[in-house]
């Protein structure tokens, strides 16, 4: 076994191969033609004079924009760079590295074309206003890294005024994953959702919309206690009740969780919890051991931060935790989003949804926890891993499926086809990415 000094080693070793290979990459993604260019003659059919024909077939036809252009595999990452991964507010092009880094895993796990879009503005009302304005060139949106409060009111916002699904990934997709390795762990500890004692570190947007998720799955928000920056929240928190407008469901978490009337910080917080969920920040010093010793036996703790947990998982497992979870790769259950969206997106567009709900990232999250114990799970094992490629093409069916039988697809296809649309596409770019690094368009790292 690794000492915690070779741990530690290996956590910061992919900070030091970015920082060299970033800039001899010069990015990750670029834009590569998907029709024949037999010659150069072809260009009076995808250019001038040809393209005028689907031009005004579209004109008089809106709908066949999607059968005309990429509009249908096509979706945008935009961000204001005001909370970016775990950074905080680093600005748009620090952000870029990022956004460049979720298209990748957009096409390459779920097949979808993902444009990053870093906006230079931290008012609400202009990002919206933008958004809006690219519609017509987008299958749908991603919304990325922007802070709170602010985030809650641009996704709701955009999702009732535009006509294409609007999501926003540190909301809805990182809860979605987070969820299904919730399912699997408390199988392993032999726990029921409905009658743990929660505690919730970190009230942004990523635990906010985990909060919903775990109501709507069937937790007991009397049993939930959530604590933000200032504190455990409970219904004498008049900072949030004097900013409930702003905080509307920080504020219902306040009242309607956290029964015992429990204050205090972290520490009270995680007094007797059976789980932990932290979103909070990027510091393995956050989370104490012993605090970690105070939970329920059998504990589980998802410490999600990136790019550093709440707390380094041989610490929470030194202090009783049974089953630990990150954000990273690099560690066991890894609890993040990357297994969640691309396939999300991927059902969605395949079924031209006009939304995402809550009820098809439910759906998309019970596949993800079938698909992990249908091949076993155990203590460092509870949810799939993003080189398990045939859980994308599951999850995208199931997130398709879900969304027909609430009737918000256009389109109307069967399981099968959705799932081997999705394996033909992911496999696809998996095959393309191989090609270019076998002929070497692609070079070697040095």
């Amino acid at each position: 076994m690794l000492t915690k000094e070779a741990l530690l080693a290996r956590a910061k070793k992919p900070s030091d191969d970015a920082l060299r290979l970033h800039p001899f990459y010069k990015g990750k993604v670029q834009i590569m033609p998907k029709c024949p260019i037999r010659d150069l003659a072809d260009f009076a059919i995808w250019y001038t004079p040809g393209v005028a024909a689907s031009c005004r077939a579209i004109q008089a036809q809106p709908e066949l924009v999607y059968e005309y252009t990429n509009k249908a595999n096509s979706i945008a990452i935009v961000t204001d760079g005001t909370r970016v991964l775990g950074l905080g507010d680093i600005g748009p092009e620090a952000g870029l590295p990022v956004m460049e880094g979720k298209a990748l895993l957009f096409k390459y796990l779920g097949g979808v074309d993902a444009v990053p879009l870093c906006l230079r503005t931290k008012d609400a009302d202009e990002f919206i206003r933008t958004v809006k304005l690219l519609e017509p060139s987008f299958g749908g949106i991603n919304l990325e890294d922007i802070a709170q409060p602010k985030c809650f009111r641009i996704l709701d916002t955009l999702r009732k005024e535009m006509n294409i699904p609007v999501w926003h990934d540190d909301q809805q997709g990182t809860a979605t994953v987070l969820l299904a390795g919730l399912f699997n762990a408390l199988k392993v500890v032999g726990k029921a959702l409905g009658q743990v004692k929660i505690a919730m570190i970190g009230m942004g947007a990523a635990n906010v919309a985990t909060y919903r998720l775990l109501e709507a799955a069937g937790a007991n928000p009397a049993a939930v206690v959530a604590c933000d920056s200032k504190g455990i929240l409970h219904k004498r928190r008049h900072d949030i009740e004097e900013r409930q407008a702003e905080f509307t469901d920080k504020w219902r978490v306040c009242s309607e969780s956290n029964a015992e009337g429990v204050t205090g910080g972290i520490a009270e917080a995680l007094r007797g919890a059976d789980v932990c969920i932290s979103f909070a920040k990027s510091d393995p010093d956050l989370i104490k051991p012993e605090w970690v010793k105070s939970m329920a036996e059998n504990a589980i703790v998802f410490a999600c931060s990136n790019p550093l947990p709440e707390i380094w998982p041989w610490d929470a497992r030194e202090a009783g935790a049974r089953v630990m979870g990150t954000g990273r790769g690099d560690f066991p259950n890894q609890i993040n989003n990357s297994l969640g969206f691309p396939a999300i997106f991927r059902g969605t567009l395949d079924v031209r949804a006009r939304t995402i709900t809550e009820e098809m990232a439910l759906a998309a999250a019970h596949e993800l926890a079938r698909f992990a114990e249908a091949r076993g799970i155990h203590e460092d094992d509870i949810i799939p891993r993003m080189d398990e490629w045939d859980v994308f093409a599951r999850e995208a069916a199931a997130t398709g499926m879900k969304a027909q039988a609430q009737e918000i697809a256009r389109l109307s296809k069967t399981w099968e086809q959705l799932y081997d649309h999705a394996m033909k596409v992911i496999g696809d770019a998996h095959e393309a990415t191989q090609l270019l690094m076998k002929e070497h368009y692609i070079p070697q790292p040095p």
